[in-house]
């Protein structure tokens, strides 16, 4: 289980990177959100290049994610990974369901 941020660079392209908890106290308060989605996506569902709709947490609640970053690596995030995404801007990233499983998926828009 990791937690981890999703951001678009300086150089226009979606990154990612692992946050430690005990360094990142604004993370450990609390953050203002209005409500929460479930969803379930079926084993083998792509989506093509997107930015993200709005910062948004992304929690894995079972199966696993594979998301494509536009420098071309690809990341496999299991269930319990909790991610900030915000690369709102720019070609955004790739999302797919890895594996035979669905993934089911908590989704938090945040509050700016």
């Amino acid at each position: 289980m990791g937690t981890y941020r999703m951001y678009t660079g300086d150089d226009g392209e979606s990154h990612y990177e692992e946050i430690d908890l005990s360094q990142t106290p604004d993370w450990t308060s609390p953050l203002a959100t209005t409500h929460i989605v479930f969803r379930t996506d079926p084993a083998g569902k792509f989506q093509d290049w997107h930015p993200a709709p709005r910062r948004q947490f992304v929690i894995i609640l079972s199966g696993q994610l594979e998301i494509g970053f536009g420098d071309g690596t690809k990341r496999v995030f299991d269930a319990g990974d909790a991610r900030l995404v915000e690369d709102t801007t720019g070609k955004g990233h790739t999302t797919a369901v890895h594996g035979d499983q669905p993934a089911v998926l908590a989704t938090i828009p945040l509050d700016d």
